[in-house]
């Protein structure tokens, strides 16, 4: 239970660090190499830092792929930020825990318990609530590729996400660290040829950014993991996504002062409902 709360308070994290950069007007794709710079020499680090060393080619194979696909939902991310807003692309995102939890239950039968059960309805109508918040403050804003993007970004990190739980039960614990390193510093190598590709001008501020976000964005991946290997991810992926709404959401009230709607005190309650039953 301690690796799903340290996932949570990580990827919260994340998210703060990405709305601190937007209300900068940094650069998002210079922000994400600096991040994934980082990311990668933390995940050299956990490697060296093992008892014993092993380097798995299927792990960093895996690893390669799974950068790309990192990259791409952040793209997805990207345009359903310009598409939809910031808040209603990040819920979007948390929907995704409807896909890796149907896809758990599906090839690893996972059958949930009554309370699991009735806690996943209060998730779905949690991410109802948002949205409907959301998309109040985005009435008559946003065009038919704009539900478009948002339903290819919560496909895309449902996939991230279920392949960290495939990982987790096909390959040993010791191949952890190798297909962290190479998700991370391939994704490193991705976003510099991007950059060097449109040409874009190094912003020190920018880096700094990426570099404080690239720890605890390692380490939610890592601590994911973990969970996974001790408990269902029937249990980890709704309350680690409803426990990253409710946080951000309180860190951003305390921080910026955004303040809810009827509709978003509602999907607050429901939120909470939500990760008790389920945890039970």
């Amino acid at each position: 239970m301690v690796s799903l709360v340290l996932t949570i308070l990580c990827s919260s994290s994340i998210a703060l660090i990405l709305k601190h950069n937007d209300t900068k007007s940094g650069n998002a794709l210079l922000l994400l190499n600096g991040n994934y710079f980082i990311a990668a020499i933390v995940g050299f680090v956990l490697w060296l830092a093992q008892p014993q060393i092993v380097f798995s080619p299927f792990a960093a194979f895996s690893g390669l792929v799974m950068g790309a696909l990192f990259v791409f939902s952040f793209f997805s991310f990207a345009k359903s930020v310009s598409a939809a807003g910031t808040a209603l692309a990040a819920v979007s995102s948390r929907l995704s825990v409807v896909i890796s939890t149907f896809l758990s239950i599906l090839f690893f039968a996972e059958t949930p318990g009554a309370f699991q059960l009735a806690g996943y309805f209060f998730t779905i109508l949690t991410l109802f609530f948002f949205y409907l918040s959301l998309r109040e403050a985005h009435s008559g804003k946003m065009k038919l590729s704009g539900y478009l993007y948002l339903a290819v970004l919560t496909v895309g990190i449902g996939i991230n996400d279920f392949s960290l739980k495939l990982f987790s039960v096909r390959r040993p614990e010791s191949e952890k660290e190798v297909f962290l390193l190479f998700i991370f510093l391939s994704a490193f190598v991705y976003t510099a040829a991007i950059l060097w590709y449109k040409g874009i001008k190094f912003e020190r501020a920018v880096l700094l950014r990426g570099a404080v976000l690239g720890v605890p964005n390692i380490l939610s991946s890592f601590f994911l993991i973990n969970a996974l290997l001790v408990l269902p991810a029937t249990v980890v992926y709704p309350v680690s996504n409803i426990g990253i709404i409710l946080l951000t959401l309180l860190a951003a009230y305390l921080i910026w002062r955004e303040k809810l709607n009827k509709q978003g005190a509602l999907a607050l309650l429901s939120g909470a409902a939500a990760i008790v039953l389920i945890s039970l």
